[in-house]
């Protein structure tokens, strides 16, 4: 009997031990997440009601900054370069010469014509002192009316042909003047399209000037906005290498369509003149209002 009594106080102790165990388990565990949820307090912040505002809608287009003095510089002759004046990015004054096309076969032509000059010239003055002796002699009626109409008939052609020999050296000197290509404008060379030794042909472009003044930007828009682009509208530029946006004023809108980008063409003046020729920028058009969160 003691035997089992004895038993009976071990198997109880054991239980009550487990018991203990299990709870302060427990509570620990209860402290530990505790302390994993618990989240710092945060101070000094307030709340504002979010409403909508009116804002600008703005489409964007891109397009590249022209010069609004560009010249085409092309020769009036044919001939090979012999001399190429100026390269890219040189300051030219108008007038200067820009390149020399070979002028052995102009200059033959002037001494030509300076000598066909030189002999009609003669030939007319011998007409004209014939044409004096011979009227003269018509008025002391010791000529005939005829004869005096024949003599003035040559003298009326010495005349003539000497008029044409000073075209034709004229000529001669103006396509001798076309072997030297001159800046029709003063400005900056912008492109060369030419090279010491090649050939030249009329109406081919050799150069190309840019001259001071302003700039503009041409920009392609799409077709859907043609009833709220308009000239006179105040538009932002961006323009890459400038830090900031410039202004500038819509002033030409093209009325044709392109068929395959569905977009037709603007010009944005610009009163700014660092922007340089070719360089890339967009073009920021307002188009009306929209409601948007501001933040």
């Amino acid at each position: 009997m003691k035997e089992w009594n004895y038993r009976r106080f071990i198997i109880s102790f054991f239980l009550s031990a487990m018991v203990l165990l299990a709870a302060l388990t427990t509570g620990c565990k209860g402290n530990t997440e505790k302390e994993a949820t618990k989240r710092p307090e945060v101070a000094g912040v307030s709340t504002t009601a979010v409403s909508l505002s009116t804002v600008d809608d703005v489409y964007e287009a891109t397009g590249t900054v022209r010069s609004d003095h560009t010249s085409t510089v092309a020769s009036r002759a044919m001939g090979v370069v012999t001399s190429l004046l100026v390269r890219e990015g040189d300051t030219v004054k108008a007038g200067q010469v820009l390149l020399v096309i070979d002028d052995r076969d102009a200059t033959s032509r002037v001494r030509a014509a300076n000598m066909a000059v030189e002999s009609a010239k003669q030939s007319k003055s011998l007409a004209e002192s014939t044409w004096q002796r011979y009227k003269n002699m018509f008025d002391e009626k010791a000529l005939s009316r005829q004869e005096m109409e024949q003599i003035e008939t040559q003298k009326k052609v010495a005349q003539a042909e000497y008029e044409r020999t000073v075209a034709m050296a004229q000529e001669a000197k103006t396509y001798l003047s076309f072997t030297r290509i001159t800046a029709p404008v003063p400005g900056r060379v912008t492109e060369k399209r030419i090279d010491a030794g090649s050939m030249v042909s009329p109406g081919v472009p050799l150069l190309v000037i840019e001259g001071g003044g302003g700039s503009y930007i041409e920009a392609s828009v799409d077709a859907g906005l043609g009833d709220k682009v308009k000239t006179g509208l105040v538009v932002e530029a961006v323009v890459e290498t400038l830090n900031e946006p410039i202004t500038g004023t819509i002033r030409e809108v093209f009325p044709s369509v392109d068929s395959l980008s569905r977009t037709f063409m603007i010009k944005v003046g610009l009163k700014d003149a660092r922007p340089r020729s070719g360089l890339f920028a967009r073009v920021r058009i307002p188009v009306g209002k929209r409601e948007a969160i501001l933040v």
